[in-house]
């Protein structure tokens, strides 16, 4: 008799389609995990800045208050501090209706290349009893936080 040929396995079809989209797959949960670690950094960062912001804020408002003028220049960013002399601070801060009181309402954080920044929203009390809501900008500066732009 014949010898038989020996058992060979069959000859599997090539899927290059399937493999295309494992691959394809595979790089969108990529960039998913990738985004998502970018999106969780972005928010501590913005977290950890409201705490300061609003310490610096608050610093700021109760020197105004308590008629601290020099304190309250210490403060300010440079680009405030190049607008206002430290002697037209001090007249601002003394000229009626002077602020009595305040309340911070809000604090939002963002970041802006990268950069957290910060906005305080204040109830203001003056003399008399007025009151006005007011917004200060809060940036880093130096590696402290600093209220720039015009306070008031």
């Amino acid at each position: 008799m014949g010898a038989g040929q020996p058992w060979s396995r069959p000859a599997r079809r090539h899927r290059p389609m399937r493999t295309g989209l494992a691959f394809a797959g595979f790089g969108v949960a990529l960039c998913c995990v990738g985004v998502a670690g970018l999106a969780a950094w972005n928010l501590q960062t913005v977290r950890q800045a409201a705490g300061p912001i609003r310490e610096t804020a608050d610093g700021f408002l109760s020197e105004v208050a308590l008629g601290d003028s020099d304190g309250a220049y210490d403060r300010l960013c440079a680009d405030a501090r190049s607008r206002w002399s430290a002697i037209g601070f001090t007249s601002w801060v003394r000229t009626p209706p002077m602020v009595t009181d305040y309340e911070i309402t809000d604090v939002s954080v963002a970041t802006r290349s990268g950069r957290p920044q910060g906005t305080v929203t204040v109830k203001v009390t003056r003399d008399g009893g007025l009151t006005e809501e007011r917004r200060l900008p809060v940036v880093r500066e130096g590696g402290d936080w600093r209220v720039c732009g015009d306070p008031f």
